[in-house]
């Protein structure tokens, strides 16, 4: 969105005998007088100083910016309604039919051995605890500020790569394990669905693009709460799986800091790419011209 600004242009009018014979017209310029003769650009008290009137004041409110939108992030936007439709889905639907299809997008090891990219895919429109999941939130602001920095083809992308890689080197060993005979072969069908690691990956990816102090926050309280679980270890897959997520959008940093200084958004406390040339680097207030 492009930074409008009003600008008055005012140039001395020059004398001339033949011009000031003719009648004076509304409009703008030296023929921008009124009906009653008096000249919209001069001082009451007749002086030749031009009237110019203030800028109006811009109060632009930020925090719509948190939220998806169909223009700035069409990706996030679309996602969510597809997450908000299954939530509803699970929460109204017949018990058994839900059951039957989570059962059918599981990313366990027999579906993965059978249709890897079915339910590789399906498994992530669905959202553990439906609309009431602290998830649901987590996903619209991370991936709302991620893309409006990067963009939604990169988010994607982002979201993506945590998704698989996390779910791929969870389950792996699970099947492993389970032909070695350290496991039951009940674990090959271990309910396994959610958008937990495309979300890990993608906090991951947008702690990179903040600067050093909301960058520690972030980590920070994101990496607590990821060592609780592992000393929990309720569900060690998951409990695992959540880290292993995180520092593949760490991993990502170098790639969406250059990608987003060469787009050109800017979120509230990004910071440019060291190797954007000197002309394209943009500070953190500056404003978001996608």
């Amino acid at each position: 969105m492009h930074q409008r600004t009003d600008r008055a242009v005012h140039e001395e009018p020059r004398g001339a005998p033949l011009l000031d014979a003719v009648p004076r017209q509304n409009g703008t310029g030296d023929l921008g007088r009124n009906r009653t003769g008096a000249d919209p650009g001069r001082n009451r008290d007749g002086g030749g100083d031009p009237v110019v009137p203030p800028p109006p004041v811009r109060r632009t409110r930020r925090w719509p910016r948190l939220l998806p939108t169909p223009a700035k992030t069409p990706f996030t936007f679309g996602y969510l309604l597809v997450l908000v439709a299954t939530s509803l889905f699970m929460e109204y639907a017949d018990p058994g039919t839900v059951a039957a299809v989570l059962r059918e997008s599981s990313t366990d090891v027999a579906h993965l051995g059978e249709t890897p990219l079915l339910v590789l895919a399906a498994s992530a429109l669905w959202v553990v605890g439906g609309l009431t999941s602290p998830y649901v939130l987590a996903f619209a602001l991370v991936l709302t500020a991620l893309e409006r920095r990067i963009g939604g083809w990169r988010t994607a992308a982002v979201f993506v790569l945590g998704h698989v890689v996390a779910t791929l080197a969870t389950e792996i060993p699970v099947g492993l394990s389970v032909v070695a005979g350290h496991l039951p072969e009940s674990s090959l069908h271990r309910l396994d669905y959610g958008i937990s690691f495309g979300l890990m990956a993608s906090v991951g990816a947008l702690a990179g693009l903040l600067t050093p102090l909301p960058r520690v926050l972030v980590l920070g309280g994101v990496g607590v709460m990821l060592g609780r679980d592992l000393l929990a270890l309720r569900d060690p897959l998951t409990d695992w799986g959540h880290p292993l997520a995180l520092l593949l959008g760490v991993a990502c940093w170098p790639l969406l800091r250059r990608a987003g200084a060469v787009g050109g958004a800017v979120v509230r406390g990004a910071v440019p790419s060291r190797r954007a040339p000197r002309g394209t680097r943009l500070s953190a207030g500056a404003p978001d011209r996608r």
